[in-house]
């Protein structure tokens, strides 16, 4: 019988957690920094180092504005001169091309797809808590052909406050039917962490296949995973429960 036999609803992050970031998200990332530096490569460059891309180690660092944070974040990072009818405008562009591209470019982590589709099949509630945009998410798990896994998608803009606050995971169990306490969120870095923690959530995950690091996930989780491809022998399902 598993430890963690109350959770009846899993709540994950996207990015970093059900999809390779790096794989996904480089590619992306740079072409929106190159549109936004008018097609100056070194400006480019430089505005990908403030959002968090490692030039050196060729990845995103962890907790990031780039690995956590919402296209609002980049728009204020990236264009702090802009009146309030431009930053709503670019932010929708962004919003477009993050949920084209991204949706388009996603690399699923290894094993999480078999993973997803064993705690469906347990009869886990399943959902998605991204600072993506939630037509963004909602394209990607289309992509990934599993969106008729999933019981509701959350993307910043679905919830008056997006991770780090426990919004997301609270709209998520009412949706579901069950106590935030039977909840378990899922992710890779801090603002995941944040969010379930905030939440009140009965079970908070980090998973080491995003930019997140052991060291500074673990004093917020109940426990570290190298993936979510490890949840269903975490909840020992296949056995009684």
């Amino acid at each position: 019988m598993s430890r963690w036999e109350h959770i009846r609803g899993v709540l994950f992050d996207k990015d970093g957690t059900l999809i390779d970031f790096h794989a996904t998200w480089h590619a992306v990332a740079d072409s929106m920094a190159l549109e936004a530096a008018g097609g100056d490569r070194t400006l480019a460059d430089e505005l990908m180092d403030r959002a968090g891309y490692d030039h050196r180690e060729a990845c995103f660092r962890a907790d990031s504005v780039a690995a956590a944070g919402t296209n609002a974040d980049i728009v204020d990072l990236w264009h702090p001169e802009l009146d309030r009818e431009a930053r709503r405008a670019r932010i929708a562009h962004f919003d477009r091309v993050t949920a084209m591209q991204g949706a388009s470019s996603a690399v699923a982590v290894k094993g999480v797809l078999d993973a997803i589709g064993t705690l469906r099949e347990a009869g886990m509630r399943l959902g998605v808590a991204t600072n993506d945009s939630t037509e963004g998410a909602e394209r990607t798990l289309v992509s990934l052909g599993v969106a008729q896994m999933f019981d509701a998608v959350y993307g910043y803009d679905a919830v008056a406050n997006p991770k780090p606050a426990g919004d997301v995971v609270t709209a998520f169990a009412d949706m579901a039917g069950l106590k935030v306490t039977q909840v378990a969120m899922v992710g890779d870095n801090r603002h995941d962490l944040e969010a379930g923690r905030a939440a009140g959530a009965g079970l908070v995950v980090a998973v080491l296949s995003g930019t997140g690091t052991r060291d500074k996930l673990a004093p917020l989780a109940d426990m570290v995973l190298d993936s979510v491809a490890d949840l269903p022998d975490l909840f020992k399902i296949g056995q009684a429960r």
